[in-house]
Parts: structure tokens; C-alpha cells; sequence
């Protein structure tokens, strides 16, 4: 995100605005664990796996990815309509050159793909929210449930995916997570990318991200199911299960103050640390009422049409 969009003033209050479940579970420290667990489920999609392996430079530099990651979804969830929509674009454009041959199948990949867009979607809110429940303030209620879920194909109209796809309620996921279950798979180039993002190793000057992701992994790998751990190959006993997350419930409450969430993302994923400072300033924005994707497109129209699957 360029320092102009970072330094001009609140537009509008974005998609979703004060008050609704994805500013307050996007903004949660919680998010943080969140996002381990969505990058390292990314990889159970094949052609996401070879898009990453191929493109990505995840070993080179696996806090940045991460940071980026996060920044993104963080953008989405609580920045004005102006900012997030330029940031999508400018993603789009990035994956469209993530493309080549994956090597399971034989068949060709794109970063831009709408199924794959969809899965690294849904993983994103599910895992976030996920976390925020087990180890945040706990479930939503039923009407705030029901808005994030809302809230969750608003943003997908920022990607590839069709709104149509996108799941509208918890049991929609379950019947999601069963429909794809049968394509996911892994590999010994997806293997390695996840469990690098669970304990990535003490090098290249990496030192606290390390930390932070091998403090994080008992509680990312506690909130999968069985399946899931087994076909990544990173499961721990239950009694870990049991131990980590009454120790992570007070760990989140002491990092749950603003001051606190943004030193410690400004040590481990900087980029996001700024978008969430940004958000937490609650600056009036010239215009104060939430828009809609489409409003955006038709005010700001793109230069160039965004690069699609190929």
C-alpha cells in the first residue's frame, strides 16, 4: 500500500463501518493466529500450492508473505472503499502472473482462478473467525454471525471468486469445506511450505518471526480437525490441545489494547501494524456511511481491466 493512500484522509467508512462483526474480528489480536492457520490451509489447494512454490519466494521471505496477506484482508475489512478496491486490483494484477503447470495433475494453474480464489476466501474468514471464538471474546450471536457471513461475500466481489459461491452461513461452510474435501491434497512442495509457516526456521535475520510462529503453531494446529492434521502431517496430542488454550485466552486479553496489538505488529508483520493504526485512529471520514464495491467501481473506474484467470 503506497504512503498517498496511507496519509490522505478517510474517504467513507469503507464495506462494513463501525459497529459490524468484520471491523471488531479483523481487528482482534486473535486475527494474528487466524492468519498462520489460513496461509498454512492455502497449501491443501494443489494449484495454490504450485502457485506459491513457483512465485512466491515463501522461504526467502515468510513473515512478509504473511504480512502482505493479512494487510490485504485487513484492508478490506476496515478501510475506506477508495483504498481497499485499489489494493484488490493491484493484487488481482500481481496473481495474474502466477500461472504455469501444476505438477499432480499435469494441468495448468492461475493465482486468479475463481476456485482457487474462492478456497484461499473462505479459509481466510472461517479461520479468523474460527480463532476469535476459541480464543477471543467466544461465538457471535446469531444476528452478528449472520452479518459477518454477509459481510464475507461483500468482500469476495474483490476477487475472482463468484459471489454465488461464497457460503452464507456456518452450515454453508461445513458443506463447502465437504464439496472441496475430496480435491484437496498434498505434496511434498506443499508440505514443506506449511510446516515452514508453522516453525519457520532461526535464519536470514528472521529471528522474531520464527518466535512468533513456532509460539503460535500449538494454537493454529488446536483449532483443526483431525483430517486436516493428518493430511498435513503436523498433528499434536489433545492434551497440548487442552494446556494451549487457556494460556492463549490470557496472552489475547493482554494484547487486546490497541497500544499493545500495534507494537507487537509493527515487530512482526509492520505493513498490517499501519493499516490497523490507521483503522484505530477513528477519523471521521469525509463522507461517513458505508459503500458498496460496486459504488466504488462506478467512482472510481480502472485504467486497465484487471488481469482474470487464465
Amino acid at each position: 500500500m503506497s504512503e498517498l493512500t496511507m496519509n490522505r484522509p478517510r474517504e467513507d467508512y469503507g464495506f462494513f463501518g463501525p459497529g459490524s462483526p468484520s471491523w471488531k474480528i479483523w481487528a482482534a489480536p486473535t486475527a494474528l493466529i487466524g492468519f498462520q492457520r489460513s496461509v498454512v490451509l492455502e497449501h491443501f489447494d494443489p494449484f495454490l500450492a504450485a502457485a506459491v512454490a513457483d512465485m512466491s519466494g515463501i522461504y526467502s521471505d515468510p513473515a512478509g508473505r504473511l504480512d502482505r496477506t493479512l494487510a490485504y484482508f485487513l484492508t478490506v475489512a476496515t478501510a475506506d472503499g477508495r483504498t481497499a478496491l485499489a489494493l484488490s486490483d493491484h493484487l488481482m494484477t500481481v496473481h495474474a502472473q502466477a500461472t504455469g503447470i501444476e505438477p499432480i495433475t499435469g494441468t495448468r494453474y492461475s493465482a486468479n482462478n475463481p476456485a482457487s480464489q474462492l478456497w484461499i476466501h473462505v479459509t481466510g474468514w472461517h479461520s479468523v473467525l474460527k480463532c476469535y471464538e476459541m480464543y477471543g471474546p467466544g461465538p457471535l450471536s446469531a444476528v452478528e454471525e449472520q452479518r459477518y457471513w454477509e459481510e464475507c461475500v461483500i468482500a469476495a466481489e474483490l476477487q475472482t471468486c463468484k459471489a454465488s459461491d461464497v457460503p452464507r452461513s456456518r452450515d454453508e461452510v461445513r458443506e463447502y469445506f465437504a464439496e472441496v474435501r475430496p480435491r484437496l491434497c498434498t505434496s511434498e512442495r506443499a508440505n514443506r511450505a506449511m510446516h515452514y509457516l508453522l516453525r519457520t526456521p532461526r535464519a536470514q535475520g528472521k529471528t522474531k518471526f520464527a518466535a512468533f510462529s513456532r509460539l503460535v503453531a500449538p494454537a493454529t494446529i488446536a483449532t483443526l480437525p483431525g483430517w486436516m492434521r493428518t493430511m498435513g502431517g503436523f498433528d499434536q496430542p489433545a492434551l497440548l490441545d487442552r494446556a494451549i488454550a487457556p494460556a492463549v485466552r490470557t496472552a489475547v486479553r493482554v494484547g487486546s489494547s490497541p497500544k499493545n496489538m500495534t507494537t507487537a505488529l509493527k515487530v512482526i508483520a509492520p505493513m498490517t501494524g499501519k493499516v490497523l493504526e490507521r483503522h484505530l485512529r477513528d477519523e471521521q471520514p469525509l463522507d461517513p456511511r458505508v459503500v458498496t464495491p460496486a459504488e466504488i467501481r462506478e467512482r472510481f473506474p480502472r485504467a486497465t481491466k484487471v488481469p482474470q484467470a487464465v
